[in-house]
């Protein structure tokens, strides 16, 4: 049987039509790939808020074999694995583990390390972190990490909340929370302000990375759950 043109053009529409939830519009590139060092709170709840954007995601920790459920829970788009392994995944990396593990994962990921984008989400606190917090309160703790990452492309950013205000707040209407930010590197900052806004967020850049003091646990920068206009006020910032 002769084949039918108009036939064929309906069945190729169909099928573009099946796959246009699977597969991205030609010519739109792939969603970054994101590594998260930690599955914590703030780790695991800001990576399935990309994963939901579309970002395949790597988390990360010391026993990635503990991370079976975590996994699963977020789907196809997630997998777990190694420091390493997150650090060769991403584009661009969260850093969501405790303060006081910065010294050692600044030695033993150097090299991984150089050149890298890192959100940086850690908090330093003297209960828990101890010399290293006291360090972070004296020299800012932008300039604190900077010292213990050498070589990464530091952007503060995803500290100045808790996971439970990130959960809560992701794409919220009548206007998105804002997500302070700080660092140094522009391209950086601009891959930093994407994946805020992927995660359904408003990014406002304070400053260059010496300005994450201002929104550091303890300023009073920390813990506003504002707009971005809000933000942009308290901070001291042109509109």
């Amino acid at each position: 049987m002769a084949s039918d043109p108009n036939r064929r053009a309906v069945l190729t529409l169909a099928a573009v039509g099946a796959l246009a939830g699977a597969l991205p519009a030609r010519g739109q590139p792939q969603k970054m790939p994101v590594g998260v060092i930690g599955a914590g709170n703030i780790g695991s709840t800001i990576g399935g808020l990309w994963i939901k954007a579309g970002h395949p995601v790597l988390f990360a920790s010391r026993h990635p074999e503990e991370l079976a459920d975590l996994v699963k829970e977020q789907g196809p788009q997630a997998k777990a694995g190694t420091v390493a392994e997150a650090l060769a995944f991403g584009g661009a990396v969260l850093l969501a583990v405790p303060y006081k593990a910065y010294p050692d994962l600044g030695r033993d990921y150097a090299r991984a390390l150089a050149g890298k984008i890192v959100l940086d989400a850690g908090d330093a606190t003297r209960a828990r972190d101890g010399d290293l917090a006291a360090e972070a309160e004296e020299r800012g703790i932008g300039a604190t990490s900077a010292k213990y990452l050498p070589g990464a492309r530091i952007v503060r950013a995803f500290n100045a909340a808790n996971s439970k205000v990130f959960r809560t707040n992701a794409h919220r209407s009548g206007g998105l929370m804002a997500v302070p930010l700080a660092g140094d590197d522009a391209e950086a900052v601009a891959v930093a302000e994407g994946l805020v806004r992927d995660a359904g967020f408003d990014p406002v850049v304070v400053g260059p990375l010496d300005a994450a003091k201002r929104f550091a646990m303890g300023s009073p920068g920390f813990g506003l759950d504002v707009t971005a206009a809000e933000a942009r006020k308290a901070f001291g910032l042109v509109p």
